[in-house]
């Protein structure tokens, strides 16, 4: 009976500690995340050699990687409370690579997303070639799949998500509960919390938060693009694929970088 007594004392003092901890977490929802973009150039570059160009692409790729890192590196910012986001890259003095082979779309692409949370929607500025669009649209709908796996990330523990966007690009996602807001890099949201990791594991490239600074975020900082053509995600695919149509099935291949 003594002993009964005793682990119920034991049980019970775990219950109550347990509650305190809980009770004492604190949840973000406001602030600015520090994003970092790597891409895997030598798998980029590798990846557009065929039988067809290799006698001129090869000899670009085996220069390139004797004169650049592995990755290439680049710094965006998502400021957020719990309503909205904006995703944005700062202007950065960039220094000019010569070598022709290192021009990739998706590593270069730079869009900036406002996100509003209560009405799903969000507005999107990209710029292809010469021209710079404004996409209204809803957000992206993603079929998360919630795993047991966790890593930190920039001081927080993160639980890993798998999915399938655009019918075949593997998205590995790593998300906190303890910022309470469902946001996340770029144009990937729905997650009960916020994505502090992102990971192409087939493009070859991630996004990996590096700081996070809780602070009041004025509205002002969060007011959506304004530049650009107006249009919806049906309506860019369908000036994408008209401008390339004529140019074969690897330019319109990057239509999906496109409606990233």
């Amino acid at each position: 009976m003594k002993t009964t007594f005793k682990y119920i004392i034991l049980f019970a003092v775990i219950f109550i500690s347990k509650t305190i901890q809980a009770q004492n977490v604190h949840f973000v929802q406001n602030g600015v995340i520090e994003f970092e973009k790597r891409s895997n150039m030598y798998a980029l570059i590798k990846k557009k050699i065929n039988k067809e160009n290799e006698s001129w692409i090869l000899p670009a790729y085996e220069q390139y990687k004797k004169n650049n890192p592995q990755f290439k590196v680049s710094k965006s910012i998502l400021s957020f409370n719990k309503d909205k986001s904006l995703y944005k890259w700062p202007p950065v003095d960039e220094v000019m690579n010569n070598n022709w082979v290192s021009r990739d779309i998706f590593s270069d692409l730079k869009n900036t997303i406002s996100t509003d949370f209560d009405t799903q929607s969000s507005i999107t500025q990209k710029s292809i070639y010469e021209e710079t669009y404004l996409v209204k649209d809803s957000v992206r709908k993603i079929n998360w799949k919630i795993t047991d796996e966790t890593r930190e990330i920039a001081g927080y523990e993160c639980r890993r998500a798998n999915a399938i966007i655009m019918d075949s690009v593997y998205v590995v996602a790593y998300y906190s509960n303890q910022i309470a807001v469902s946001g996340g890099p770029e144009s990937f949201t729905g997650l009960p919390g916020m994505i502090l990791g992102l990971a192409l594991p087939h493009e070859n490239m991630t996004w990996f938060a590096t700081k996070v600074t809780e602070t009041t975020i004025p509205e002002k900082d969060l007011t959506p693009p304004v530049k650009g053509k107006p249009t919806d995600n049906k309506g860019l695919t369908a000036i994408v694929t008209k401008a390339f149509k004529n140019y074969g099935p690897e330019a319109l291949a990057e239509l999906k970088v496109y409606s990233f």
